[in-house]
C-alpha cells in the first residue's frame, strides 16, 4: 500500500480469502460506505397556473336516507334454568322428598360452592329421639352423612348405651341432623348467616319426625336451638324446649375425644334424657 493511500483503500483491497482469515481471528472488519454521489439539483418548478376564480356554491340536494331494516335479533340457544329454591316460608310446607331435594339445591350461602354433598340426615323418620349436631366435617361432607369418623363411632357407643341405634328402624332409632347441611371450609367455626340460612332445614325436620326429645350436641347446636349464647356447662342439667319439644344439651362427641374428662358428664346428660322419657 503506497503512502498515500488510506484505510479505506486498503479495507477495499482485501480479497476474500483474507477477509475470511481475519474474521477467524476474531478482527472484525468495517466495510467502508460506497462512496455517495450528488445528486442533482431539482429543475425549477414551473409557475403555478393561474386557476380560474372558484364558482360560488350552489345548494347541494339533500341526499336520500336509505330506510332503516330493523335488524332481527338471533334466536339465542335455549338455556336450562334450574328451578328456583322454594322460598324460606315455603321450606314449612315441603315433604320428605322435597325437602332433601331442597336442602340438595340449595345455593343461599356460600358454602355451597365448597361442598362436595350436602348432608341432610340419616335415621328414623318417625324416631322418639332425634340428635342434633353442629356441622359437617371432612368425612361427612366426602359421605354425605352426619357424625361418620371417630366421632361417629363415640356417638354410636354413646346411643347404644341408651339403648339406642342409629340403625334401627323401630322404637330404637334415632334420627340424626346437623345445623348446617354443608362443610364449613377447614372446618370452621359456622357464621351466624350460615346458620340463620339452614335453620328452615332444621326446623321441617323436627317438625316431619315429630320427636319426644331432642338431643343438641356442641355449642352452635345448643344455640341455634335455644337462641342463647350461655355456654354449655350452664345449661347442662336442665330441659329446655324447641317448639315444644324437650330439649337436653350436651358436649360434642368431637369435643369428648379431645376431652375426655368430661365424658363423664356426657353420660349424666344422656341418663337424664333416658328419665326423661321414663317420666313420660
Amino acid at each position: 500500500m503506497n503512502e498515500t493511500a488510506t484505510a479505506d483503500d486498503w479495507v477495499r483491497e482485501l480479497d476474500a480469502r483474507q477477509r475470511a482469515m481475519l474474521a477467524e481471528m476474531g478482527v472484525k472488519v468495517w466495510t467502508p460506505a460506497p462512496a455517495r454521489v450528488p445528486l442533482a439539483e431539482p429543475a425549477a418548478a414551473a409557475p403555478a397556473p393561474v386557476q380560474p376564480p372558484a364558482r360560488p356554491p350552489q345548494a347541494r340536494e339533500p341526499a336520500a336516507r336509505a330506510p332503516i331494516v330493523p335488524t332481527t335479533p338471533a334466536t339465542a340457544a335455549p338455556v336450562s334454568i334450574a328451578p328456583p329454591a322454594p322460598a324460606r316460608a315455603d321450606i314449612a310446607q315441603l315433604d320428605w322428598p322435597a325437602l332433601r331435594d331442597a336442602v340438595a339445591g340449595c345455593r343461599a350461602c356460600s358454602l355451597c360452592e365448597s361442598r362436595r354433598n350436602t348432608v341432610f340426615g340419616v335415621g328414623h323418620t318417625e324416631a322418639d329421639w332425634m340428635i342434633v349436631g353442629e356441622a359437617p366435617g371432612e368425612q361427612e361432607d366426602r359421605q354425605g352423612q352426619p357424625f361418620v369418623g371417630p366421632a361417629g363411632q363415640l356417638l354410636d357407643a354413646m346411643l347404644r348405651a341408651c339403648g339406642r341405634d342409629r340403625q334401627a328402624d323401630d322404637a330404637r332409632g334415632v334420627f340424626i341432623a346437623n345445623v348446617l347441611k354443608c362443610r364449613p371450609p377447614a372446618n370452621r367455626n359456622p357464621a351466624p348467616e350460615e346458620v340463620m340460612q339452614c335453620e328452615p332445614f332444621l326446623s321441617r325436620q323436627v317438625a316431619l319426625v315429630k320427636p319426644r326429645l331432642i338431643i343438641a350436641m356442641g355449642r352452635f347446636a345448643v344455640q341455634s336451638l335455644l337462641k342463647t349464647t350461655e355456654p354449655i356447662g350452664r345449661l347442662r342439667g336442665r330441659v329446655h324446649r324447641y317448639e315444644g319439644v324437650p330439649v337436653i344439651v350436651t358436649y360434642h362427641p368431637a369435643y369428648l375425644l379431645r376431652t375426655p374428662v368430661d365424658k363423664a358428664k356426657a353420660w349424666a346428660d344422656l341418663c337424664l334424657a333416658m328419665d326423661l322419657e321414663r317420666a313420660g
